[in-house]
Formats: C-alpha cells, structure tokens, sequence
C-alpha cells in the first residue's frame, strides 16, 4: 500500500515571535517513479506514489502516446528499491511511437517535455479547444473557495499541489493531489478518464503557477478552461490564446485576473 506523508520530528525556531520548541511536522512523501512504456524505459519522475494508476493514463494522454484510454491494455505499479515502477502496456502501433521518442530524448524532465527532441517540437501548433461551457465569476469563487475542503494532504503538510475538476457551477467533482503541480494535473486527467467524466463539460482549477505545459495538458484533454491561483508565463498566455483556451490566473478570493477568454465564456 502506497503511503501519502510521512511523520518527521523538528525542532521550532522563534523568529518574529518567541517560542522555541520541539515538535513533530507531517511531510509529503516524494519519490522517484519509473515509468516504462511497453517494457521500455521512457522516464523518471519525482512524485507522490498515490493514485499511481491515474497518473499512468494522465501522463501517456498527455505524452500523446495514446489517443484514447482503449489504447491503455493495462497498467503495472511495483514497488522496487528506492521507489516505483509504473508500468505501461500498449498495441504495438502505440509502443513505436514511445520507442522512437525514447531513442530520441536528450533530457527527462517531469514539466512535460519528455521525449521532446528540439524546441520546434515544443512549440508545435496545439489543437484547437472547440469544447464550451456556460460559467461565470460566481462559479470560479465557489470552486476556490471550497478546493482547501478536497486537499487533505495539503492541509496535512502545506507542500503539495492539486488539481480539481470543477463543473460550470464551480462544484468541485473530483481532485487529484501531488508535489508536482504537472503530476497533479496528470493525475486527474487519467482519473477523468477513468471514471467517464468528459473534460469538456466543465473546467480546471489548479493549485499552482500557471506554466505553458499545464496550459497544453488542459488543451489536450479538450477542456475548455483553466483556472489558477498564480499567475502565468508569457508562454502560457501565448499558447492558450492560440489554442482558444479560456484562462483565468491569479485567482483569489477578491479578483482574478482574465489572460484569455476568445469565446467570451466567462459572464
């Protein structure tokens, strides 16, 4: 059984205010995961060892190794020395694809780029976001305002990120945690996948900065906006209006700021 945090014995320093003690501090547990893609080995990532099998589906959507979830024929996840082994399994069609980014990959990074072999690959055209939603600033603040409710490990250790699924109203469906931001972001889309839930129906809040490869991982999944508590890069700003995808960033309880909205969603 995966474990979420782990218990570490700290000793607290007073600085702007007395009070020296001793104590005990809950932290999340980070740990590297092998992911192997058709019995090769296609990356190494840093991450939270829960929800490893939404993760798998996330991450070989987002990766563009499988158009579908059909094409996932099954998925492995081993405990091994030192961390865990996720383990893909595609058709033969789907492993050639992974074999020749493998063979091809110059850096692993857990930010999305792996596989990528030249910046003319990065800022490939994305698809276009044709999904829509009917939502409002009222739906954006009902969802901020309930998020803290869906991150127990994030209450627990103040160090990780998540990813929640929200419908136009900003209820809250499902959420997905990880001390990555991207892993986090993976994770719900694997676990929308998994549960039938269509990502066009409703909107993406995340924990997080506002980074381009989050942008192309929502675009990807088809959804058809993406909210974020910090604010975005230039490059995220570029390719969500490119893509035609509604983003909100610096979402707080009295603003948020509204970087692109080209279908005029947002009432």
């Amino acid at each position: 059984m995966t474990r979420e945090m782990i218990d570490l014995p700290v000793r607290r320093l007073g600085l702007g205010e007395t009070g020296d003690g001793m104590g005990i501090r809950s932290v999340p547990i980070e740990a590297p995961v092998s992911v192997e893609v058709g019995g090769i080995a296609y990356a190494v990532m840093m991450a939270t060892p829960t929800d490893l099998e939404d993760y798998a589906f996330g991450f070989a959507l987002g990766e563009g190794l499988v158009e579908t979830t059909g094409q996932i024929g099954r998925v492995d996840v081993q405990a091994i020395e030192g961390g865990w082994a996720l383990r893909i399994w595609l058709p033969p069609e789907r492993n050639a694809i992974a074999l020749e980014r493998a063979r091809k990959r110059v850096s692993e990074s857990s930010c999305g780029l792996c596989g990528i072999e030249n910046i003319e690959e990065v800022l490939r055209p994305l698809p276009a976001v044709t999904a829509r939603i009917a939502t409002d600033r009222d739906a954006i603040a009902a969802a901020l305002a309930a998020l803290g409710a869906h991150q127990p490990l994030g209450r627990a250790t103040g160090a990780v990120h998540a990813a929640a699924f929200c419908s136009p109203g900003g209820e809250i469906r499902l959420v997905r945690e990880d001390v990555g931001r991207h892993n986090a972001l993976d994770k719900l889309i694997g676990a929308l996948a998994r549960a039938g839930i269509d990502p066009t129906t409703g909107f993406v809040l995340l924990s997080a900065r506002c980074s381009y490869e989050l942008v192309e991982k929502t675009v990807r999944a088809g959804c058809p906006m993406l909210v974020t508590i910090s604010a975005p890069t230039s490059l995220a700003a570029e390719r969500a209006a490119a893509a035609g995808l509604t983003l909100v960033a610096l979402a707080r309880t009295d603003s948020a700021l509204v970087i692109s909205d080209p279908h005029g969603m947002i009432a």
